[in-house]
């Protein structure tokens, strides 16, 4: 076999004609009269009628767009650590879900942030977790640690 016997698996078929000289005559298939009998016809489509409806999400964040893709930190005040601790205890994560001032998101520790709302006055050790500027000073008067 060669590639000038080669012959197609389908055939090439002509367009049904229309108009006048077709298959079809005169309205060609289309009815008389009326948007849809005219050339170029076109429905608006149903469902625009139901988005219009839809008032509009003003802003550029109406898709989310400016939303963070970062999850924020879960809030946990220093009076919480005061409650719950003893002195020299380690503050991280796990320890934190072990008494229960944080909860597993989706089976991962979550972003977790020390605040200074309260008083210390336990020596605590803090690792893993982040510590505001306040609680990181009321946390070092106490004379605990604070390590990234």
């Amino acid at each position: 076999m060669q590639t000038h016997d080669l012959k197609r698996k389908t055939p090439n078929y002509k367009a049904a004609q229309v108009g006048r000289g077709g298959k079809r005559g005169k309205t060609s298939g289309r009815g008389t009269k009326g948007q849809d009998s005219r050339s170029g016809h076109k429905k608006r489509p149903e469902l625009r009628d139901f988005i219009k409806r839809i008032p509009k999400l003003r802003g550029q964040g109406k898709s989310g767009a400016l939303n963070s893709f970062v999850p924020r930190a879960v809030p946990v005040p220093l009076s919480a650590l005061e409650k719950n601790f003893k002195a020299g205890d380690r503050v991280e994560p796990k320890s934190l879900l072990k008494k229960g001032l944080i909860e597993m998101i989706n089976g991962n520790f979550p972003r977790v942030k020390i605040l200074g709302d309260g008083e210390v006055t336990i020596k605590l050790v803090i690792s893993g977790v982040e510590v505001s500027a306040s609680a990181k000073a009321k946390l070092e008067k106490a004379g605990g640690t604070v390590h990234a």
